[in-house]
């Protein structure tokens, strides 16, 4: 059993930043529904799992790095971006299915797993079920619902939205004709007031205008009881094998650490400094000096 301390990265100073690749968009079938994914790049499979409220693009900063020696497979996820507004399944187990038929419909035999946010759930999930389908897999930003450790994190309760949009019917009806502000303020929050370059927030507002598309987001929030079960459940059956790397800032970095730490034989966890929830468009260059030697051992 290998365990590495959590460690401190500083954003660095003069980030470099690399040509952007050329990137091919497909609707895949997988799993009962249209999956959009974008794909660039040759070599071992990277498999990006965005969240909320996000779509491929979150990763936009980290395609041509990556793409330099792998093959990127970056979804929207079921119901989210152009993939098909499913009437159901979004509960983590579902998502996990849903990603490993992605990669089926591909040819990938394997992959490294990258889920942050609500994508981070699935990715865990898909490791304990199918570990020889997931060569490595990082976790960013994300709490493991109904797993021990986020206590401290969740002495407060939950933040307000997971409330508001749990309730079904409420949010898409209140935010029908102010999606761009509301996602505003997630954008902003998650890059500590910086907000993102206006084509991916642009990007990001189109993803989620509408009711159906604002019911299909929120529907993440209403499997989140059902996707908890599927945790503990899978936790209770099968150790974490799989080489994994737990990355956030404060405070959910070090809330995820913990949850992580009982459950994986081999971990190692980093807190980015001066960061926010946002990390791929945020810190993109730190997050990368973290990612590339971990993926490319």
């Amino acid at each position: 059993m290998s365990s590495v301390p959590l460690s401190s990265v500083p954003p660095p100073t003069a980030p470099p930043r690399a040509p952007a690749p050329a990137v091919e968009e497909r609707r895949i079938r997988a799993n009962g529904v249209e999956i959009n994914v974008a794909l660039c790049g040759e070599g071992p499979a990277v498999l990006l799992l965005h969240g909320f409220p996000h779509t491929w693009r979150l990763w936009s900063d980290l395609l041509g790095p990556l793409a330099a020696h792998h093959r990127v497979i970056a979804p929207d996820l079921r119901g989210l971006g152009a993939s098909s507004r499913a009437p159901q399944g979004y509960d983590a187990g579902t998502l996990a299915a849903d990603a490993e038929a992605l990669l089926d419909a591909l040819g990938e035999r394997s992959a490294a797993v990258v889920g942050i946010d609500a994508g981070a759930p699935p990715a865990f999930l898909l490791a304990l079920r199918r570990p020889g389908r997931v060569r490595r897999l990082v976790l960013m930003e994300s709490l493991l619902g109904g797993l021990p450790g986020a206590e401290e994190f969740l002495a407060q309760g939950p933040p307000w939205w997971f409330g508001f949009h749990a309730v079904p019917g409420l949010a898409e009806t209140v935010l029908d004709g102010n999606e761009g502000a509301y996602l505003d303020f997630f954008l902003d929050a998650g890059t500590l007031g910086e907000g993102v370059r206006p084509g991916v927030r642009d990007a990001f507002a189109a993803a989620y205008t509408g009711r159906e598309s604002l019911r299909c987001a929120f529907a993440y929030y209403r499997a989140l009881p059902e996707s908890a079960r599927q945790l503990r459940d899978a936790v209770r059956a099968a150790r974490l094998t799989v080489p994994t790397m737990a990355i956030g800032a404060e405070p959910v970095g070090p809330a995820l650490e913990r949850q992580l730490r009982p459950l994986a034989d081999d971990l190692e966890a980093h807190r980015i400094e001066d960061c926010g929830h946002l990390v791929p468009l945020h810190r993109p260059e730190a997050l990368l000096a973290l990612l590339l030697p971990f993926l490319g051992r």
